[in-house]
């Protein structure tokens, strides 16, 4: 695989027979193989390259490849050749502010992603039901994370998964009777319903997964993880809160099994880069800005810079401890108004 030409990745249809081959001996190569080829075939990341005045030939080490900021996603379409996509993402957003869209070629290739993301942290789909308490997704369309969990409640035979929005005594009941189930009940919840829940009633559910995802949305005061996750584990009667890493930008999830320490999934892979210059990565435990390689993104763009902040612990596990401010995040403004 790790010789493999990237004219030889363009001719498969179903990029996922390639990304289980994928480990820490050959990802270097095939990310390299992966940027060359977006750097011929898309041309926003193509300009974005030449405006910082990087020689694409010249790039043979990841840390040296650019990284596109995430905001591009708001004002361009970002694919990688020429094709329809099958569905749009997009990412919720406040009043006056501008979403970021995802053009997917492949709904079924996102849908087997996020399976196989799934599946490596914590085993088959089959073996969970799934309650989800995500009312902040569900009042929108275009929401990678509903589309995911669309699939995995549909993976349940049993017809007992499903969503709630406020109707916790609803909820409560079908937590309670599948605690007689064979099999592990996972709540997924956005942290303001989790913290809704958990103010209005103190459940033991330590026979559940509590996954955290998102943030307050704007519907609360956001809290520090560790006080979050500390109340929520008090009220839920479990030892820890997990966490899923994703974004509508991305086609890749990490997961936390508790204090917010996230693995990649193999062919994901978290660079901090210093906030005063973001072609240059810190290592060991310092903070930085997040970026983001995500194979996954063979058909839109590979190599996002976020605006999270956060470090890559020595195990390689990463940490996510808060969004940059504005003035530290920088971008291309020509290319962004141009």
């Amino acid at each position: 695989m790790g010789h493999q030409s990237i004219e030889r990745l363009k001719q498969i249809t179903d990029i996922l027979s390639i990304l289980p081959t994928i480990n820490e001996s050959n990802f270097e190569d095939v990310a390299l193989q992966v940027f060359k080829f977006q750097y011929k075939n898309n041309l926003l990341y193509q300009s974005y390259v030449n405006f910082l005045g990087k020689d694409a030939s010249q790039i043979n080490d990841v840390r040296g490849i650019p990284f596109l900021p995430i905001r591009f996603f708001k004002s361009h379409e970002v694919k990688t050749g020429i094709w329809q996509p099958e569905i749009i993402f997009t990412s919720s957003a406040t009043t006056g502010v501008t979403p970021s869209q995802h053009a997917v070629a492949s709904l079924e290739f996102y849908l087997k992603t996020a399976t196989a993301a799934f599946e490596q942290a914590y085993g088959p789909l089959h073996e969970y039901h799934f309650l989800a308490l995500l009312p902040s997704y569900l009042e929108r369309r275009g929401s990678s994370l509903i589309a995911m969990i669309d699939h995995f409640v549909r993976a349940d035979a049993s017809g007992q998964s499903g969503y709630y929005l406020r109707n916790h005594a609803e909820l409560v009941h079908a937590i309670l009777k599948l605690k007689r189930s064979p099999k592990r009940t996972i709540l997924w919840g956005v942290s303001f319903a989790l913290l809704d829940l958990a103010e209005e009633m103190d459940i033991d559910l330590s026979h559940c997964i509590i996954i955290e995802t998102g943030g307050m949305k704007g519907r609360r005061k956001e809290w520090v993880r560790e006080e979050l996750h500390d109340y929520l584990c008090r009220r839920f009667h479990v030892k820890e809160i997990h966490s899923e890493y994703g974004m509508t930008e991305l086609l890749s999830q990490a997961y936390s099994p508790g204090r917010g320490y996230f693995q990649c999934v193999p062919w994901m892979k978290v660079l901090i880069r210093e906030l005063n210059d973001p072609m240059q990565t810190v290592s060991g435990d310092r903070i930085g800005g997040i970026n983001v390689v995500d194979l996954a993104n063979f058909n839109s763009c590979s190599f996002v810079e976020t605006e999270d902040l956060g470090r890559v612990g020595q195990s390689g596990y990463f940490e996510v401890l808060g969004r940059a401010d504005n003035s530290e995040v920088r971008g291309c403004n020509l290319l962004i108004t141009g």
